[in-house]
């Protein structure tokens, strides 16, 4: 948990952070700005790691993550931040810090209804108290009660980064500074080409420093700790323990405008908290059967799924974390889990949701 905690903090800054600089930068650039920002810092971190002669260890991307990656690049890199900066321009920076929580929605039902993941009661209770949540939010009562353009769009980056976190969920046992150097760097190079066509302004010297030095954090490193707790907890989970990105958001937001939101934020808040207190109850066990699969990632050998013999040359890497492609056998076996990549498994029998 600790990984998506820590990159929801470094998200949840963003929202109230980006407002600052939307007012004057086109949306389009300045997501190009965010994500190059991003992108551009791991690359430097892989290169010196060349450079220094570190080890690798994390397994690189093959052939059949190509198309992930894509999926991830389009609607994650480029959909999601477009969006998300059209619609805080005319959305309180709280309330939109709030609204990001349908993110979980999104990445919930993606992941049960396309993707077949595991989602138990509790996860379903706190997927609908961000649902109600989001409509409450998306309401602006102070315009006769009508649907606000700006959450309306804010509605879809939730969506686009939804798929993003389901696409990434099966690459994420892959190294993650390389998805988000490559992700980054096409998602930013594509958004900042596009301004450029669309002869969008360019913004000062300053602010571009600006722009890339927020992307590298509440974008470059939360997106790689974000991975991180996609491959412990999968996309569901993952997506809900990102709710916490909101609640930093706010607290960022009033502290910054001293503006209050409206009172149907009040009313959304405890739905979210509701949501976070019951992911956190969640205790998902039964006995499932782990199908044969062959695949390379950083693992080791004490986590009771990697019980594979090495040869004579690797076998000093067995008590440690290594590298190497690896096939499972198929298991049959009952334990607390997550739907990790390790765990998207047919259900044999649930006995604790």
């Amino acid at each position: 948990m600790f990984y998506g905690l820590l990159a929801a903090i470094l998200f949840g800054i963003s929202a109230p952070l980006s407002k600052l600089l939307v007012v004057d930068v086109d949306p389009i650039i300045l997501a190009g700005l965010l994500y190059l920002g991003a992108g551009g810092a791991l690359g430097l971190l892989l290169i010196g790691q060349r450079l220094i002669g570190a080890q690798e260890s994390e397994a690189r991307l093959d052939r059949d993550d190509v198309s992930w990656l894509i999926g991830a690049v389009l609607t994650g890199g480029v959909v999601g931040p477009i969006l998300l900066l059209l619609g805080i321009r005319s959305t309180p920076a709280a309330t939109a810090s709030l609204l990001l929580n349908v993110e979980v929605v999104a990445t919930g039902f993606i992941a049960f209804t396309l993707f077949r993941e595991s989602v138990g009661k509790r996860a379903w209770m706190a997927i609908s108290a961000v649902a109600l949540g989001g409509i409450l939010l998306s309401v602006n009562p102070s315009d006769g009660w009508g649907i606000s353009g700006g959450a309306l769009l804010i509605l879809g980056a939730c969506t686009a980064w939804g798929f993003d976190n389901n696409f990434t969920g099966h690459i994420s046992l892959k190294d993650p500074k390389r998805i988000v150097a490559i992700k980054g760097l096409a998602a930013g190079s594509f958004s900042l080409l596009l301004g450029l066509l669309l002869a969008r302004p360019i913004p000062s010297l300053l602010r571009v420093l600006y722009g890339l030095l927020l992307g590298t954090f509440s974008y470059g490193a939360s997106i790689a700790l974000f991975v991180h707790s996609l491959r412990r907890v999968g996309a569901a989970r993952t997506g809900a323990l990102f709710g916490m990105a909101p609640f930093v958001g706010v607290l960022l937001s009033v502290s910054i405008y001293r503006q209050w939101p409206e009172w149907t934020f009040f009313m959304a808040l405890p739905l979210m908290i509701l949501a976070a207190w019951l992911l956190s109850r969640e205790n998902h066990s039964h006995e499932h059967i782990h199908a044969m699969t062959t695949h390379s990632h950083r693992h080791r050998h004490d986590d009771g799924h990697h019980e594979h013999d090495h040869d004579s040359a690797a076998a000093s890497e067995q008590a440690v974390e290594h590298v190497h492609r690896h096939t499972h056998g198929e298991t049959r076996h009952a334990h607390p889990h997550s739907p990790d990549p390790h765990h998207r498994h047919e259900h044999v029998e649930q006995t604790n949701g």
